[in-house]
């Protein structure tokens, strides 16, 4: 009894073990496929971008002039290149330790298929020696008793069974061998396409930097025109930056009440509508429909001009020709201003937030109007040059952030 009892908890420990192994392999191949779907989808969305900045340089080239624009578009595609032709490795890592693993696995269903093929060579030997009617019945007859006699005959019946499950085991193994196989050949033919896309990567990416050099080259000559054109900038900025304060200060400016009392300007929708903007932080739209961030938030060196350092209180995206700005929450328009003659800002209020839309040409809301998310604002600039650019900003209360945390990556 105490041997059966031990036995049985020896059964369940084994049965234990074995179905922690079996998930444990079960999970380790859902995060391969999965690491192996991720990549892949990356490489499309780096493929996307590459082929979206192609499209925005050519809108830029038809003037024949080198421009900052330019440099900045032909910057963000290296670094997209670059980053593609990482994914690019990454996926042929992985497929190297896949190929590596199928051919372990039929290196070892060939060992077990020998294994099996010559026990089931030597059992069909013997049956073949003793596989007649007149050795069946002596061995049948030449049982002690009837229960001997019995257990004979079922030992003739098993045996019968374990040929045909040896050979059905044999022809399964067979069958998983040739699947494996085509496994393997697959995974070859596409590292090799891998491969392929990876050194016509590393060709435009050298490419691209050859080309960088010489619209830089080109750039440094004109180092006046710059330098007026920066300090136009900065002056539309400050422009910028005064109106928005002005209006935050407004909007968040406490009130004096009938009875004498001051109360703060912010109201309970408000308080509501400030939470519900902060839970989106991460997951905010993008303020255009397509686009990529082509000068980012603080301060940073100028990409041409030596010991200049610029400023930018939110983000600028580039994007094409006649693409429009949309809200990125719902919210209320507490300004539209003219920033310059092709230069007008947008600024929405989402309870004690504040998003700003600016290098608008046209407008399409007004002062008091109710917006939702996605409500197209105005119509982005594209300058004679080709650039159409959104610049993006975020305010809390008098507090600058870094759009690129809160909108989705």
């Amino acid at each position: 009894m105490a041997m059966t009892e031990k036995r049985k908890k020896t059964n369940n420990i084994i049965i234990r073990l074995f179905l922690i192994a079996a998930l444990g392999f079960s999970f380790s191949l859902l995060q391969a496929q999965k690491t192996a779907e991720s990549l892949k989808a990356k490489r499309k969305k780096l493929e996307k971008e590459i082929a979206y900045t192609n499209k925005l340089l050519a809108e830029t080239r038809k003037n024949k002039k080198s421009t900052l624009y330019e440099l900045k578009l032909l910057q963000n595609k290296i670094k997209t290149r670059e980053e593609l032709t990482a994914t690019l490795k990454k996926e042929i890592a992985d497929l190297d330790k896949k190929i590596a693993k199928t051919r372990n696995d039929i290196l070892l269903t060939n060992k077990k298929l020998q294994h099996l093929k010559k026990d089931y060579a030597q059992i069909i030997s013997f049956l073949s020696r003793h596989n007649n009617d007149l050795d069946k019945l002596i061995f049948l007859f030449s049982s002690e008793d009837l229960n001997q006699a019995y257990q004979r005959f079922r030992y003739m019946d098993e045996m019968l069974q374990y040929i045909k499950k040896q050979a059905d085991t044999i022809q399964r193994i067979e069958l998983n061998q040739k699947k494996e196989l085509e496994i393997l050949n697959r995974r070859k033919a596409e590292k090799n396409i891998l491969l392929e896309k990876e050194n016509i990567q590393v060709d435009k990416l050298e490419k691209n930097l050859k080309e960088k050099d010489k619209i830089n080259s080109a750039l440094v000559k004109k180092e006046k025109q710059l330098r007026k054109r920066l300090k136009e900038k900065q002056r539309e900025a400050t422009r910028l930056n005064k109106e928005v304060e002005n209006i935050i200060a407004r909007e968040t400016r406490a009130r004096n009440s009938k009875s004498g009392k001051t109360v703060s300007k912010i109201s309970p929708a408000d308080k509501k509508l400030a939470g519900e903007f902060e839970k989106n932080k991460g997951k905010l739209p993008w303020p255009v429909e397509k686009g990529f961030v082509t000068e980012s938030f603080g301060t940073h060196p100028h990409p041409v001009l030596k010991h200049i350092k610029i400023n930018n209180n939110g983000i600028n995206i580039a994007t094409s020709k006649n693409s429009k700005a949309k809200s990125v929450f719902k919210g209320k328009v507490v300004s539209v201003a003219q920033i310059s003659n092709t230069n007008h800002a947008v600024i929405v209020k989402h309870g004690k937030w504040f998003t700003v839309y600016s290098n608008l040409d046209e407008v399409f809301v007004k002062r008091g109007d109710n917006v939702d998310t996605g409500t197209p604002i105005g119509k982005i600039h594209t300058n004679l040059k080709g650039k159409t650019e959104l610049h993006f900003e975020i305010w809390y209360g008098k507090k600058k952030q870094n759009p690129a945390y809160w909108i989705r990556k």
